[in-house]
Protein backbone atom coordinates (compact mmCIF):
# COMPACT_ATOMS: atom_id res chain seq x y z
CA UNK A 1 0.00 0.00 0.00
CA UNK A 2 3.03 2.38 0.81
CA UNK A 3 4.92 1.43 -2.65
CA UNK A 4 1.18 2.40 -4.43
CA UNK A 5 1.12 5.70 -2.68
CA UNK A 6 4.76 6.67 -3.28
CA UNK A 7 4.46 5.56 -6.74
CA UNK A 8 1.65 7.73 -6.83
CA UNK A 9 3.55 10.95 -5.34
CA UNK A 10 6.09 10.50 -7.60
CA UNK A 11 3.84 10.04 -10.57
CA UNK A 12 1.88 13.61 -9.31
CA UNK A 13 5.16 15.06 -8.83
CA UNK A 14 6.45 14.48 -12.39
CA UNK A 15 3.35 15.55 -13.83
CA UNK A 16 3.51 18.50 -12.24
CA UNK A 17 7.08 19.06 -13.36
CA UNK A 18 6.54 18.43 -16.82
CA UNK A 19 3.24 20.60 -16.86
CA UNK A 20 5.26 23.88 -15.40
CA UNK A 21 7.96 22.86 -17.67
CA UNK A 22 5.48 22.90 -20.76
CA UNK A 23 3.94 26.13 -19.33
CA UNK A 24 7.57 27.95 -19.43
CA UNK A 25 8.33 26.90 -22.76
CA UNK A 26 4.90 28.19 -23.90
CA UNK A 27 5.41 31.71 -22.25
CA UNK A 28 8.62 31.70 -23.34
CA UNK A 29 7.86 31.28 -27.02
CA UNK A 30 4.91 34.22 -26.42
CA UNK A 31 7.61 36.34 -24.96
CA UNK A 32 9.79 35.47 -27.62
CA UNK A 33 7.61 37.02 -30.47
CA UNK A 34 6.41 40.09 -28.50
CA UNK A 35 7.94 43.70 -27.98
CA UNK A 36 8.43 46.80 -29.49
CA UNK A 37 10.59 44.99 -32.32
CA UNK A 38 8.63 42.75 -34.12
CA UNK A 39 9.60 38.96 -34.38
CA UNK A 40 7.30 36.75 -36.16
CA UNK A 41 6.66 33.39 -34.93
CA UNK A 42 7.19 32.08 -38.02
CA UNK A 43 10.47 33.36 -38.38
CA UNK A 44 11.63 32.04 -34.53
CA UNK A 45 13.14 28.46 -36.01
CA UNK A 46 14.86 30.21 -39.11
CA UNK A 47 16.49 32.93 -37.20
CA UNK A 48 17.55 29.72 -34.46
CA UNK A 49 19.14 28.17 -37.04
CA UNK A 50 20.82 30.68 -38.11
CA UNK A 51 18.45 31.70 -41.78
CA UNK A 52 17.29 35.03 -40.27
CA UNK A 53 18.23 38.59 -40.98
CA UNK A 54 20.27 40.94 -39.55
CA UNK A 55 17.90 42.32 -37.31
CA UNK A 56 15.97 39.01 -36.53
CA UNK A 57 19.06 37.80 -35.26
CA UNK A 58 19.92 40.94 -33.15
CA UNK A 59 16.22 41.23 -31.46
CA UNK A 60 16.30 37.78 -30.95
CA UNK A 61 19.91 36.56 -29.77
CA UNK A 62 20.96 40.55 -28.08
CA UNK A 63 17.84 41.65 -26.51
CA UNK A 64 14.96 39.06 -26.28
CA UNK A 65 16.21 36.01 -25.51
CA UNK A 66 19.20 36.92 -22.79
CA UNK A 67 16.40 38.80 -21.05
CA UNK A 68 14.04 36.12 -21.02
CA UNK A 69 17.08 33.95 -19.52
CA UNK A 70 17.80 35.98 -16.72
CA UNK A 71 14.53 36.42 -15.53
CA UNK A 72 13.92 32.95 -15.70
CA UNK A 73 17.15 32.42 -13.70
CA UNK A 74 16.08 35.21 -11.27
CA UNK A 75 12.30 34.07 -10.91
CA UNK A 76 14.08 30.41 -10.15
CA UNK A 77 16.31 31.95 -7.20
CA UNK A 78 13.20 33.79 -5.77
CA UNK A 79 11.47 31.14 -5.35
CA UNK A 80 13.71 28.63 -3.92
CA UNK A 81 14.94 31.22 -1.41
CA UNK A 82 11.24 32.34 -0.20
CA UNK A 83 10.85 28.60 -0.10
CA UNK A 84 14.01 28.30 2.17
CA UNK A 85 13.03 31.11 4.51
CA UNK A 86 9.70 29.95 5.14
CA UNK A 87 10.76 26.53 5.58
CA UNK A 88 13.61 27.47 8.25
CA UNK A 89 11.39 30.56 9.93
CA UNK A 90 8.31 28.41 9.74
CA UNK A 91 6.23 31.07 8.69
CA UNK A 92 4.25 31.43 5.73
CA UNK A 93 4.54 35.17 5.29
CA UNK A 94 8.77 35.05 4.64
CA UNK A 95 10.24 36.38 1.45
CA UNK A 96 13.42 38.02 0.58
CA UNK A 97 11.47 40.92 -0.49
CA UNK A 98 9.27 41.33 2.18
CA UNK A 99 11.29 40.84 5.05
CA UNK A 100 13.78 43.35 4.05
CA UNK A 101 16.86 41.11 2.52
CA UNK A 102 16.26 42.19 -0.83
CA UNK A 103 16.50 45.92 0.68
CA UNK A 104 19.64 45.38 2.12
CA UNK A 105 21.06 43.98 -1.21
CA UNK A 106 19.75 47.12 -2.89
CA UNK A 107 21.27 49.30 -0.95
CA UNK A 108 24.47 47.87 -0.79
CA UNK A 109 24.68 47.87 -4.84
CA UNK A 110 23.31 51.58 -4.82
CA UNK A 111 26.02 52.09 -2.68
CA UNK A 112 28.56 50.48 -4.85
CA UNK A 113 27.14 52.05 -8.46
CA UNK A 114 27.02 55.54 -6.82
CA UNK A 115 30.01 55.97 -5.27
CA UNK A 116 32.64 53.07 -6.00
CA UNK A 117 34.64 53.68 -9.46
CA UNK A 118 34.73 50.57 -11.40
CA UNK A 119 35.21 49.12 -15.03
CA UNK A 120 31.76 48.06 -16.29
CA UNK A 121 33.04 44.64 -17.23
CA UNK A 122 34.46 44.03 -13.72
CA UNK A 123 30.92 45.81 -12.39
CA UNK A 124 29.34 42.93 -13.77
CA UNK A 125 30.55 39.96 -11.86
CA UNK A 126 30.47 42.28 -8.59
CA UNK A 127 27.69 43.31 -8.01
CA UNK A 128 26.52 39.81 -6.97
CA UNK A 129 29.20 39.75 -4.65
CA UNK A 130 28.05 43.19 -2.98
CA UNK A 131 24.64 42.26 -3.18
CA UNK A 132 25.56 39.23 -0.94
CA UNK A 133 27.33 40.98 1.54
CA UNK A 134 24.51 43.60 2.11
CA UNK A 135 21.72 41.01 2.34
CA UNK A 136 23.87 38.95 4.73
CA UNK A 137 24.62 41.70 6.79
CA UNK A 138 20.65 42.51 6.74
CA UNK A 139 19.84 39.35 7.48
CA UNK A 140 21.91 38.78 10.42
CA UNK A 141 20.70 41.72 12.05
CA UNK A 142 16.87 40.57 11.54
CA UNK A 143 17.80 36.93 12.90
CA UNK A 144 19.40 38.61 15.62
CA UNK A 145 16.58 40.86 16.36
CA UNK A 146 14.03 38.04 15.97
CA UNK A 147 16.01 35.58 18.19
CA UNK A 148 15.11 35.16 21.78
CA UNK A 149 17.41 33.08 24.25
CA UNK A 150 15.01 30.14 25.60
CA UNK A 151 12.34 30.65 22.75
CA UNK A 152 14.85 30.35 19.07
CA UNK A 153 13.66 32.00 16.35
CA UNK A 154 10.35 33.73 16.56
CA UNK A 155 8.81 33.08 13.16
CA UNK A 156 6.16 36.50 13.30
CA UNK A 157 8.93 38.03 15.10
CA UNK A 158 11.15 37.90 12.02
CA UNK A 159 8.58 38.95 9.46
CA UNK A 160 7.86 41.91 11.53
CA UNK A 161 11.40 42.80 12.24
CA UNK A 162 12.39 42.40 8.78
CA UNK A 163 9.44 44.68 7.45
CA UNK A 164 10.66 47.38 9.84
CA UNK A 165 14.45 46.91 8.32
CA UNK A 166 12.92 47.08 4.68
CA UNK A 167 11.24 50.29 5.59
CA UNK A 168 14.46 52.04 7.30
CA UNK A 169 16.45 50.65 4.53
CA UNK A 170 14.02 52.26 2.03
CA UNK A 171 14.82 55.34 3.84
CA UNK A 172 18.70 54.84 3.32
CA UNK A 173 17.89 54.16 -0.20
CA UNK A 174 15.82 57.89 -0.23
CA UNK A 175 19.06 59.81 0.97
CA UNK A 176 21.64 58.01 -1.19
CA UNK A 177 19.25 58.70 -3.96
CA UNK A 178 18.95 62.58 -3.79
CA UNK A 179 22.34 63.00 -3.15
CA UNK A 180 23.63 62.03 -6.45
CA UNK A 181 23.18 63.19 -10.41
CA UNK A 182 20.06 62.43 -12.38
CA UNK A 183 21.60 59.62 -14.88
CA UNK A 184 22.29 57.45 -11.76
CA UNK A 185 18.81 58.03 -9.86
CA UNK A 186 16.97 57.20 -13.33
CA UNK A 187 19.01 53.50 -12.71
CA UNK A 188 18.60 53.13 -9.10
CA UNK A 189 14.62 54.34 -9.51
CA UNK A 190 13.78 51.47 -11.89
CA UNK A 191 16.13 49.32 -10.49
CA UNK A 192 14.16 49.63 -7.59
CA UNK A 193 10.73 49.15 -9.08
CA UNK A 194 12.24 45.76 -10.33
CA UNK A 195 12.87 46.18 -13.68
CA UNK A 196 14.98 43.45 -15.28
CA UNK A 197 18.27 45.63 -15.87
CA UNK A 198 20.62 42.69 -16.59
CA UNK A 199 19.72 42.09 -20.34
CA UNK A 200 23.36 40.75 -21.72
CA UNK A 201 24.61 37.33 -21.97
CA UNK A 202 27.46 38.53 -19.29
CA UNK A 203 24.67 38.44 -16.89
CA UNK A 204 23.62 35.22 -17.11
CA UNK A 205 27.59 34.25 -16.65
CA UNK A 206 27.54 36.12 -13.24
CA UNK A 207 24.24 34.86 -12.08
CA UNK A 208 24.68 31.24 -13.36
CA UNK A 209 27.48 30.28 -10.90
CA UNK A 210 25.55 31.17 -7.76
CA UNK A 211 22.40 28.91 -9.02
CA UNK A 212 24.67 25.80 -10.30
CA UNK A 213 26.08 25.70 -6.52
CA UNK A 214 22.87 26.52 -4.53
CA UNK A 215 19.95 24.52 -6.42
CA UNK A 216 21.42 21.13 -5.72
CA UNK A 217 22.66 22.33 -2.30
CA UNK A 218 18.72 23.32 -1.49
CA UNK A 219 17.43 20.28 -3.14
CA UNK A 220 20.11 18.03 -1.04
CA UNK A 221 18.97 20.13 2.30
CA UNK A 222 15.20 19.25 1.60
CA UNK A 223 14.72 16.65 4.57
CA UNK A 224 16.39 19.00 6.84
CA UNK A 225 14.21 21.87 5.61
CA UNK A 226 11.24 19.27 6.51
CA UNK A 227 13.12 18.74 10.27
CA UNK A 228 13.28 22.45 10.64
CA UNK A 229 9.42 23.00 10.02
CA UNK A 230 8.72 20.86 13.40
CA UNK A 231 8.92 21.94 16.81
CA UNK A 232 12.93 22.37 17.87
CA UNK A 233 12.28 19.64 20.77
CA UNK A 234 11.24 17.02 18.15
CA UNK A 235 13.99 18.37 15.89
CA UNK A 236 16.61 18.13 18.28
CA UNK A 237 15.40 15.07 19.40
CA UNK A 238 15.94 13.41 15.74
CA UNK A 239 19.60 14.66 16.05
CA UNK A 240 19.43 17.93 13.77
CA UNK A 241 21.81 20.84 15.04
CA UNK A 242 19.06 23.71 15.15
CA UNK A 243 21.43 26.25 14.57
CA UNK A 244 24.37 25.30 12.37
CA UNK A 245 21.14 23.98 9.70
CA UNK A 246 19.52 27.52 10.05
CA UNK A 247 22.66 29.52 9.58
CA UNK A 248 24.04 27.28 6.67
CA UNK A 249 20.42 27.61 4.74
CA UNK A 250 20.07 31.09 5.85
CA UNK A 251 22.92 31.63 4.32
CA UNK A 252 22.04 29.68 1.15
CA UNK A 253 18.73 31.65 0.62
CA UNK A 254 20.49 34.90 1.09
CA UNK A 255 22.97 34.28 -1.61
CA UNK A 256 20.26 33.26 -4.26
CA UNK A 257 18.31 36.10 -3.13
CA UNK A 258 21.48 38.37 -3.60
CA UNK A 259 22.11 37.01 -7.20
CA UNK A 260 18.00 37.59 -8.16
CA UNK A 261 18.17 40.90 -7.13
CA UNK A 262 22.20 41.86 -8.86
CA UNK A 263 20.35 41.14 -12.39
CA UNK A 264 16.57 41.92 -12.01
CA UNK A 265 15.85 44.79 -9.23
CA UNK A 266 14.09 44.60 -6.14
CA UNK A 267 11.41 42.41 -6.80
CA UNK A 268 9.15 40.91 -4.03
CA UNK A 269 6.48 38.20 -3.69
CA UNK A 270 7.76 35.76 -5.98
CA UNK A 271 9.47 34.41 -2.89
CA UNK A 272 6.10 34.40 -1.52
CA UNK A 273 3.88 32.79 -3.88
CA UNK A 274 6.20 30.67 -5.64
CA UNK A 275 6.17 27.60 -2.58
CA UNK A 276 2.63 28.14 -1.96
CA UNK A 277 1.19 27.19 -5.01
CA UNK A 278 4.25 24.34 -5.34
CA UNK A 279 2.95 23.15 -2.02
CA UNK A 280 -0.83 23.07 -2.52
CA UNK A 281 0.34 21.29 -6.25
CA UNK A 282 2.34 18.72 -4.57
CA UNK A 283 2.19 18.75 -1.08
CA UNK A 284 4.44 19.72 1.70
CA UNK A 285 7.29 17.48 1.48
CA UNK A 286 10.22 19.81 -0.06
CA UNK A 287 11.89 17.47 -1.48
CA UNK A 288 8.64 17.41 -4.31
CA UNK A 289 7.74 20.77 -4.10
CA UNK A 290 11.37 22.86 -3.56
CA UNK A 291 12.16 21.94 -7.70
CA UNK A 292 8.19 22.54 -8.12
CA UNK A 293 8.30 26.07 -6.50
CA UNK A 294 11.53 26.57 -8.57
CA UNK A 295 9.66 26.27 -12.36
CA UNK A 296 6.98 27.92 -10.58
CA UNK A 297 9.17 31.18 -9.70
CA UNK A 298 10.60 31.26 -13.06
CA UNK A 299 7.27 31.08 -14.73
CA UNK A 300 5.53 34.03 -12.75
CA UNK A 301 8.60 36.02 -13.28
CA UNK A 302 8.51 35.16 -16.55
CA UNK A 303 4.65 36.38 -17.53
CA UNK A 304 4.94 39.33 -15.00
CA UNK A 305 7.89 40.60 -17.43
CA UNK A 306 6.39 39.67 -20.37
CA UNK A 307 3.20 41.29 -19.52
CA UNK A 308 4.80 44.35 -18.22
CA UNK A 309 7.64 45.25 -21.20
CA UNK A 310 3.93 44.54 -23.38
CA UNK A 311 1.33 46.48 -21.47
CA UNK A 312 2.67 50.43 -21.92
CA UNK A 313 4.92 52.03 -24.25
CA UNK A 314 7.27 53.15 -24.94
CA UNK A 315 9.31 51.31 -21.65
CA UNK A 316 6.96 49.32 -20.84
CA UNK A 317 6.05 48.63 -16.81
CA UNK A 318 8.59 46.81 -14.40
CA UNK A 319 8.16 43.24 -13.61
CA UNK A 320 8.39 43.75 -10.20
CA UNK A 321 5.19 46.14 -10.17
CA UNK A 322 3.19 43.49 -11.99
CA UNK A 323 4.58 41.07 -9.35
CA UNK A 324 3.14 43.22 -6.47
CA UNK A 325 -0.07 43.79 -8.08
CA UNK A 326 -0.61 40.16 -8.17
CA UNK A 327 1.26 39.58 -5.28
CA UNK A 328 0.07 42.12 -2.71
CA UNK A 329 -3.00 41.23 -2.47
CA UNK A 330 -2.12 37.29 -1.64
CA UNK A 331 -0.09 38.21 1.14
CA UNK A 332 -2.77 40.41 3.04
CA UNK A 333 -4.55 36.94 2.73
CA UNK A 334 -1.85 35.42 4.13
CA UNK A 335 -1.70 37.93 6.88
CA UNK A 336 -5.10 37.60 7.88
CA UNK A 337 -5.39 33.80 7.79
CA UNK A 338 -2.08 34.24 10.24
Amino acid sequence: MLEIQNSRKVRKVSRTLTGLTLLILFTLLVSLGLGASSLSYNRLIPTFLGEGTFKEEFVLFSIRLPRIIITLLAGFALALSGAILQGITRNDLADPGIIGINSGAGVAVAIFFLFVPIEAGKLTYLIPVVAFIGAMMTAAMIYLFAYRRGAGLIPMRLVLVGVGFSMALSGVMIVLISSTDQKKVSFISRWLAGNIWGTDWIFIYSILPWLVILIPFALYKARRIDLLGLSEEVTISLGVSINKERILLLVAAVALASAAVSVAGSIAFIGLMAPHIARALVGPRNASSLPVSILTGGWLLLLADTIGRNIADPDGIPAGVIAALIGAPYFVYLLLKK
